[in-house]
């Protein structure tokens, strides 16, 4: 069934809405459904440790049946001389030649720690992020690796586009005339402003120009519609209000062959209800009617004594004061015919009990939830509730995400307990594909990128974590 045709049906679960797609079947037939109570945690029986075909080690807990092989660990050589860069985050897989998959893959790196690979191309000597570019055989083995994109900073998620080419997303304004929170981070010595939206195509390096029009703020994702030729932006910006933007480019990208800068910025906006407060808890099934404002100053540059928390919300601040709703932090997005699917790592509610200590400095952060997950529907232009979080022993801060091929969205966790790689059905049931085992010395590794091959057998997904890596995994359904 088509996913508009299924806009009107809803299961409630977990305080979520039905998502708009079939079931992910044989995933459903070998994996635990998780419990949907508010407090009964997951079963823990359900995922078992199994060793990485690559050196035996258990880095996952799988359901019967499924395998996993590990590649491009960081620090890793590769094809180019280079080692392989820290913080594998967002990725995308495409269809290679002779059976091959290549992957590009962002590098989540914050501060001015410097640029990796050569140095003569990064876009700015001091960022410390980028992409690199994979190729896997027919067979599944690692047969190329090499810097695609550096001198950039906190690459975190972004986007496949149709025409060959992965945009990556600056989380980060860091640039010259910002100063930056990070403790021993000297913006001063950057050559470039940050924030921005790249292009990296599949074959060969990005040509690292920005697209400026698009937005100078801390970008997520982004994901493409062919017919309209819009981008569809998320921002994550911890402490204040995020935006849901589309970037509406000069000339149409499938036209063009690339995305032109140069083009329109706008901000969602609930139709009837001005600066719509949509990170605090939602009914199930809730849906809005929305329009767009459009940003005047999408690309703003500072004074020089801006602190990042100057900087970083400008962008939202314009837009919320002309109605544009609010969000708390927006992280992953995917496409799925005319429908663009995102989370709110942390919207909603929280639950007795659940409550967000605070954080370095007393600093609080914006959103007390753990986790909704919104689809927006680009030919009726309505927002609807798909999920909400009821706790977080349930769904625990959603991140990157993608969709199956049999419809399910897949939720890469980044909470603050054990991380899982959760299914979402499309009737509002969360199933467990796999439980990141604990990593020595790194309570912080989560899940990131996960994105299907071509030919949706086989799921990747990154680990990050200071020994990160890339994994592909199978099973049945996958």
């Amino acid at each position: 069934m088509e996913r508009r045709k299924f806009l009107a049906r809803t299961a409630t679960a977990a305080g979520g809405s039905a998502l708009l797609a079939g079931p992910f079947q044989g995933l459903i037939a070998s994996a635990h459904a998780a419990p949907q109570g508010p407090h009964k945690p997951p079963n823990p029986g359900a995922l078992q440790p199994v060793p990485d075909e690559r050196d035996g080690q258990v880095r996952l807990h799988l359901p019967p049946g499924f395998t996993y092989r590990s590649f491009s660990a960081v620090g890793d050589p590769m094809n180019d001389g280079h080692p392989a860069p820290a913080r594998p985050d967002g990725m995308a897989a495409f269809r290679g030649w002779a059976g091959a998959t290549v992957l590009v893959r962002n590098h989540e790196i914050p501060g001015t720690p410097g640029a990796f690979g050569h140095l003569s191309q990064a876009y700015d000597l001091l960022g410390g992020g980028g992409t690199t570019t994979l190729i896997v055989d027919r067979h599944g083995r690692l047969t190329d690796q090499r810097v695609s994109l550096n001198g950039t900073i906190m690459n975190c998620s972004g986007g496949p586009m149709p025409w060959g080419a992965w945009v990556t997303c600056e989380e980060s304004v860091d640039g010259p005339d910002v100063k930056s929170p990070i403790p021993g981070a000297d913006n001063s010595k950057l050559t470039q402003k940050h924030g921005y939206l790249f292009e990296v195509p599949v074959r060969g390096r990005a040509t690292a120009r920005p697209i400026r029009s698009a937005g100078r703020f801390q970008h997520e994702s982004a994901v493409f519609d062919p017919p309209s030729g819009a981008l569809y932006l998320t921002e994550d910006n911890p402490l204040f209000p995020s935006g849901f933007y589309r970037y509406l480019p000069p000339v149409h990208p499938m036209r063009a062959g690339h995305i032109l800068d140069g083009g329109r910025l706008q901000m969602l906006a609930v139709t009837g209800t001005p600066r719509a407060q949509l990170q605090l808890g939602q009914q199930a099934g809730a849906s809005y009617r929305t329009s767009w404002v459009d940003i005047e100053d999408p690309d703003p540059t500072f004074a020089p004594s801006a602190t990042w928390f100057d900087a970083s919300p400008t962008v939202a601040r314009e837009g919320h004061a002309k109605g544009g709703a609010v969000f708390s932090r927006l992280e992953g997005a995917a496409y799925e015919n005319g429908t663009v699917y995102f989370v709110s790592t942390q919207g909603g509610d929280a639950a007795p009990g659940d409550e967000f200590p605070p954080g370095p400095g007393g600093l609080t952060a914006f959103g007390a939830g753990r986790g909704q997950v919104w689809a927006y529907d680009i030919r009726s232009e309505r927002l609807r509730l798909v999920y909400q979080s009821p706790h977080s022993t349930v769904l625990d801060m959603p991140d990157n995400i993608a969709v199956s091929p049999r419809g399910t969205l897949i939720l890469c966790e980044d909470g603050e307990n054990e991380n899982y790689l959760r299914g979402l059905t499309a009737h509002g049931t969360l199933i467990d594909i796999a439980r990141l085992a604990p990593v020595p010395g790194d309570p912080d590794a989560e899940f990131a990128g996960a994105t299907f091959d071509p030919d949706g057998r086989t799921l990747y997904v990154n680990i990050q974590s200071k020994a990160g890596c890339t994994i592909a995994l199978r099973g049945p359904g996958l």
